[in-house]
């Protein structure tokens, strides 16, 4: 079956290569997920780093059991840490003993989490950093939110976001860990490069892992769309939506990814170092799409902020 494209847009200029694009590359995982995957091997790039989702009710044991896995099988966990439902430092503190000791895990995705109330003293990503317990991880990445958010500004503007921004900015200076920012999904690149200029007009040198939903039935999208509070690039799935004929087709990232593509080969110094996939559609799916345009694990070295 043949897969359509949203919507048709200008061939890339030359040297817009989608696979050097994709170079270095992550992905996700939930550990329910990741139980159904036999080797990773056989789908990922040997040193591919693999964040580890954190749902809230997701025992520690099992978490951090995948990200030892995933070290055995020689890839990059990165376990999230999601504020809101940490209960205390004490348990913080025995999380990463659990996560260094048995999975040597060196990088975290530091987040505010999604439950509404928080289970104990932490509601921020900030609070988290401050702690110092993480003085000893090589990378830490921190949430970015392109088309800005709900639950952080419910006022519709990006007050909060901001500041947010500049304060892990100000933090990115005064630690050794390599920082990053790793955005929620989009689905049009307009916006995305919108932000990403904005950004570093107001100074904001943090390097963009951009998030990038993987391919998936467009229903599945949808859904994970509006639970997840993805914002106005939504649209272009409701649009799709509407016509019958492409409504079972399955969705592909290759507009979007092309789009950002062609503009990073035009400007060098746009502030998107990497792509993160979420695998909507399955773990394999996605990662044979990404096989099969180029995506490779291993990326040139750059100077990050």
């Amino acid at each position: 079956m043949s897969i359509l494209n949203f919507r048709r847009r200008p061939a890339a200029p030359q040297g817009a290569d989608l696979g050097s694009f994709l170079a270095g590359y992550s992905i996700e995982v939930m550990p329910r997920t990741a139980e159904k995957v036999e080797d990773f091997r056989e789908l990922l790039p040997a040193g591919t780093r693999v964040y580890i989702a954190h749902i809230d009710g997701t025992p520690i044991d099992e978490m951090v059991a995948t990200a030892a896995r995933l070290r055995a099988e020689g890839f990059e966990p990165m376990p999230h840490f999601p504020a809101r439902v940490i209960e205390s430092r004490a348990q913080l503190a025995e999380w990463l003993a659990m996560y260094r000791g048995e999975a040597d895990v060196r990088q975290g995705l530091i987040l505010a989490g999604g439950v509404a109330e928080p289970r104990g003293e932490f509601h921020s990503s900030m609070q988290l950093l401050e702690t110092g317990l993480f003085g000893d991880f090589e990378r830490l990445h921190v949430a970015g939110h392109p088309e800005g958010s709900k639950d952080i500004d419910p006022d519709g503007s990006d007050a909060n976001v901001s500041d947010a921004l500049r304060w892990k900015q100000a933090f990115s200076e005064r630690t050794d860990a390599t920082m990053a920012l790793a955005t929620q999904f989009s689905f049009e690149p307009e916006p995305i490069i919108a932000w990403a200029d904005r950004l570093a007009a107001e100074g904001i040198a943090l390097p963009i892992h951009i998030g990038i939903a993987g391919p998936a039935k467009l229903q599945t999208l949808i859904k994970f769309a509006i639970a997840c509070g993805v914002g106005p690039s939504v649209r272009v799935l409701q649009k799709r939506a509407l016509d019958v004929t492409k409504l079972v087709l399955p969705y592909e990232p290759t507009d979007v990814l092309g789009a950002l593509a062609a503009h990073k080969a035009a400007h060098p110094g746009f502030g998107i170092e990497a792509v993160h996939f979420f695998p909507l559609g399955g773990i394999r799916t996605c990662a044979t799409w990404a096989a099969e345009n180029g995506g490779a694990a291993t990326r040139p070295a750059r100077a990050t902020a």
